[in-house]
């Protein structure tokens, strides 16, 4: 095992925070506390975590519309409140974005948080403006754009990748390729089910992650942040995983296909095993981490119903900087 004992339970916890988090939040959504629609990422913790463990305040990311856990992770580790982004997704003032944000939109540009876009996609346009902003001020700082397998057929895709090789912009691109596109598999969707055969011919370093172990996971997201910090421009990550909702009511999958990803290939369980395997924690030792976890998760969600709803008269504060908006 490479990573030492308390880093790896470090992160069993955060992938438990990304777990408890959905969980709840779909909980409540079910209930209708949660307005809007509700896209999760459970069963792709790893990922989210090992990007979350390197990427500072200073740096910044894009999530993808399954990113919740990442931007809690982000609130959490940078600012202590990461009950501000459960208050977003329920719509509250107290919010990052005062609850005008939602699921799709939230961001905080203070912990790195740049926020996501109901059009797919766009932001791998938008990921380059702030990537060459650093690279003129000689900021060494990562700009990180998550995206899902199902965005790479569109063409701001190819014309990100160029534009970050060319001018050799500090851009991590982290493709979470889960299989489908929304019930579309990535070998019928495109020409490769590896994206890095596509990601390669803009001659940069093209990396397939397993994106269900934790260890690997943040090693290789280690590598691309130091080469991406060093000057040497920018990185493509493609990480391996499965998303165990679909993105409707209903399964799609072949059942064998499910049995497979929850049972042996979850994250957490394998993160579990490891540990028990190489070190004295017990069992009971990480179901008290768990049991921590989900304790904060629920404090977080009384937090978000106890808060005020937004003021409609505030409806159109801070949607240009230094404006304001009169009817």
């Amino acid at each position: 095992m490479g990573l030492d004992i308390e880093t790896l339970v470090d992160l069993y916890r955060d992938m438990w925070l990304i777990r408890a988090f959905e969980f709840g939040l779909e909980r409540e959504f079910k209930k209708g506390n949660v307005p809007g629609m509700l896209h999760t990422g459970v069963g792709q913790e790893a990922t989210q975590a090992a990007l979350a463990a390197h990427l500072k305040a200073t740096d910044c990311f894009f999530p993808d519309h399954r990113c919740h856990g990442i931007n809690a992770l982000a609130q959490e580790k940078h600012q202590g409140d990461g009950e501000r982004i459960m208050a977003e997704l329920f719509g509250r003032a107290t919010g990052v974005c005062s609850g005008k944000g939602g699921s799709l939109h939230s961001a905080n540009p203070r912990v790195g948080n740049f926020g996501d876009n109901a059009v797919e996609g766009s932001y791998m346009a938008t990921v380059l403006g702030v990537a060459l902003a650093w690279q003129m001020r000689k900021e060494p700082n990562v700009a990180c754009c998550i995206i899902g397998d199902g965005t790479v057929g569109r063409g701001e895709f190819h014309e990100s990748l160029n534009m970050a090789a060319i001018w050799k912009l500090p851009v991590l691109y982290a493709c979470v390729n889960n299989g489908y596109a929304i019930s579309m598999p990535v070998g019928r969707g495109h020409a490769s089910a590896d994206i890095v055969d596509l990601a390669r011919g803009y001659g940069m370093p093209c990396v397939i992650v397993d994106g269900n172990d934790i260890e690997l996971a943040y090693t290789e997201v280690q590598k691309a942040i130091d080469f991406i910090r060093a000057g040497n421009g920018p990185y493509f990550l493609e990480f391996k995983t499965w998303r165990w909702q679909g993105l409707f009511s209903g399964e799609f999958r072949p059942p064998e296909e499910v049995k497979y990803w929850k049972e042996d290939r979850d994250p957490i369980k394998l993160a579990r095993e490891k540990i028990v395997a190489n070190s004295p924690m017990t069992l009971d030792d990480l179901a008290r981490v768990e049991a921590e976890v989900k304790a904060e998760i629920e404090r977080w969600i009384d937090f978000a119903k106890s808060s005020p709803m937004p003021d409609p008269a505030k409806a159109t504060a801070d949607v240009y900087v230094g404006w304001e908006v009169t009817s």
